[in-house]
């Protein structure tokens, strides 16, 4: 019998529900979408296979859009989004995801396998889903 602790890997704790927007879309429709779907953090899709995906989230609107006093309809998601984003593998350990987040002060990060987005993974999600479950089987 191991005594080898239980690994929590992101796919256990991350969220498959998650937003996606195109990059010509403006921050108008980003706006709307956001409000939809009740989320912060959407994800820019891919131009082609050997593009990278983008993230836009409500702080870089509120940074690039909103103190800037620029309208968000002549605004497009491309010209503030962050791209490329750092994204994590499925099987990787929450505590290695969660030491990326800190160094990397990250908000969201997608789920990657075979290069296609199949979840995101929050610092809350890593500790309000992955810890909490490592804490209650101690």
């Amino acid at each position: 019998m191991s005594n080898k602790p239980h690994v929590m890997r992101v796919k256990d704790v991350m969220k498959t529900d998650f937003g996606t927007i195109d990059r010509i879309a403006t921050i108008g429709d980003a706006l709307i979408k956001m409000k939809t779907l009740k989320t912060s953090v959407l994800i820019v899709n891919k131009r082609d296979e050997d593009d990278e995906y983008g993230m836009l989230t409500s702080g870089d609107i509120a940074r690039h859009v909103l103190a800037k006093d620029r309208a968000p309809d002549r605004v497009n998601v491309y010209e503030i989004m962050s791209k490329p984003v750092i994204s994590v593998h499925p099987d990787m350990d929450i505590r290695y995801c969660s030491r990326l987040f800190a160094d990397y002060n990250l908000v969201r990060a997608p789920v990657i396998e075979n290069k296609a987005i199949i979840g995101m993974v929050s610092p809350n999600s890593l500790v309000l889903d992955g810890l909490y479950r490592l804490f209650q089987e101690v």
